[in-house]
């Protein structure tokens, strides 16, 4: 029974898999789960099937590997849902991290003092109750994936339900004190929210109740929010280690230790604060996060949009057609700018362009433009924390095109470390239910496994002040959207 099953339940996908005691991943399965997008700036999720293949997958590994030590969840984090307390049933669609139909409501609070962003929680689960329990006398529960997903394997409902959720899904719901350990009972008061309906806060890694629905009926042993778990399989437990995970859109997740920042909203650099992770029986340890909310998209609109490229690896190849971008730049903010600027109104820019701009210096610019964007989180991150990140480790699909890693380790002017996991979410996850079997020591035992597929340096200069002017044009394109802040 050396084996920790993971379950991670991402945007688009439900995947799992076993984690061995030599700590390699393996047996990995996956399915798409998408999302449905109804309205525009509507964004849903289907709890049953998200369940319905997270259940299915996990008995393929169990089935695959015999039996297993305990289970891990690993999950896209602040989508929400809620459901019948006795019989499990959900009482509408969740409602996706993406979603903005509570953007006038965090405007209408932010005039009541209280700063909570339409990619929080809490918002989301006052519109779901506004609508389907409006009088507040339902027995119902809340709950983001990862909560969902430990009440279903537990299998039971009522008062013998295992409703439960970890420190780093809680820091992202809006809802929870600074420390992230209880339920910051202002904002539910303000939010109309009895705090019966919400999920016990646990550790990341301790155990949270019986899988009684998978053989054997194995402990859960770890929850972690993606980007968190991301932070745990790229090894970044020291001060100032810092990993970037570059897919649809881009986070990057830098360490900072048992002392969260002073700011409890935005950062002077645009980061916001989480908690990193809690090993059972220790303190919360905390970390800062940069967001940029175009990244793969714009590979994406290049090849379903443009037709400028018949495939995401295709980028990387016509992009190697042109020495340089020929000065001409591309701002990623097809949804407009996030950290350090935050510009909602902000569009994607091409400068530069001229009558002998082909294929190739288009393509290029966008994967610079991208990798520019990643300086802007490494720089606002140091910022925040006041602590220098050394060298940049990455993961998430974009990891994969050399190009693009190339100009990040130019644009950020020091080494970007590859992770051998393309989706390191996963072994994180697991990594956070070894400590837990004791199959290490600590977090510092786990550091050891940390060996990047690759090592890529900078070969050319950052060019920072071209890219900031480029940057600079794309700002206010729509100033409505733009005077937003949230």
């Amino acid at each position: 029974m050396n084996e920790i099953l993971v379950i991670d339940v991402g945007t688009s996908s439900v995947r799992a898999g076993a984690l061995n005691q030599e700590g390699v991943l393996h047996s990995v399965v996956s399915v798409p789960t998408l999302p449905s997008t109804p309205n525009p700036g509507i964004v849903e999720v289907d709890g049953d099937l998200i369940a319905k293949n997270a259940l299915e997958l996990s008995r393929q590994v169990i089935e695959s590997v015999g039996s297993v030590s305990g289970v891990a969840i690993t999950n896209q984090r602040a989508t929400t849902l809620v459901w019948d307390r006795n019989t499990g049933e959900l009482v509408c669609p969740g409602i996706g991290w993406q979603d903005l139909r509570t953007v006038i409501t965090c405007i209408v609070l932010q005039e009541q003092g209280l700063r909570l962003s339409p990619s929080h929680s809490g918002p989301k689960l006052q519109s779901i109750l506004d609508a389907c329990d409006k009088d507040r006398t339902k027995e119902l529960c809340f709950g983001t994936i990862d909560t969902w997903i430990a009440w279903k394997l537990n299998g039971q409902t009522g008062d013998k339900a295992l409703h439960v959720t970890d420190v780093t899904n809680a820091s992202a719901t809006g809802m929870a004190t600074s420390d992230f350990s209880k339920w910051d009972k202002d904002v539910l008061a303000a939010l109309n929210i009895d705090s019966s309906m919400l999920p016990e806060i646990k550790s990341s890694s301790e155990f949270m109740g019986e899988a009684k629905v998978l053989k054997g009926s194995p402990p859960i042993i770890a929850i972690a929010g993606d980007q968190q778990a991301s932070l745990v399989g790229q090894a970044c437990y020291k001060p100032g280690l810092a990993k970037a995970t570059f897919g649809t859109g881009g986070m990057l997740d830098q360490f900072v230790g048992p002392t969260r920042p002073k700011f409890m909203d935005l950062g002077p650099n645009g980061t916001t604060s989480f908690a990193a992770f809690k090993i059972e029986n220790s303190p919360t340890v905390f970390e800062v996060e940069a967001l940029m909310l175009s990244a793969g998209s714009a590979i994406e609109w290049l090849r379903d949009d443009l037709g400028i490229i018949s495939s995401s690896e295709e980028s990387d190849e016509l992009a190697r057609q042109s020495a340089d971008n020929s000065d001409v730049w591309f701002v990623p903010a097809l949804l407009g700018l996030g950290t350090p600027v935050w510009d909602f109104g902000a569009r994607g820019t091409f400068v530069g362009i001229t009558r002998g701009t082909g294929r190739a210096e288009m393509v290029r610019a966008v994967l610079e433009g991208i990798a520019q964007r990643g300086a802007d989180m490494v720089e606002a991150a140091e910022g925040d924390s006041q602590l220098s990140i050394p060298s940049l480790r990455i993961d998430g699909g974009m990891s994969a095109n050399k190009t693009f890693v190339q100009a990040l380790a130019n644009a950020c002017q020091r080494p970007i470390e590859v992770s051998k996991e393309l989706e390191a979410t996963t072994i994180g996850a697991a990594f956070l239910g070894a400590v837990y079997l004791s199959w290490y020591k600590g977090m510092d035992d786990i550091s050891s496994n940390w060996s990047p597929k690759e090592v890529v340096e900078p070969n050319g200069p950052s060019r920072r002040e071209r890219w900031l002017e480029a940057r600079a044009r794309s700002l206010k394109t729509i100033p409505e959207l733009s005077a937003i802040n949230f």
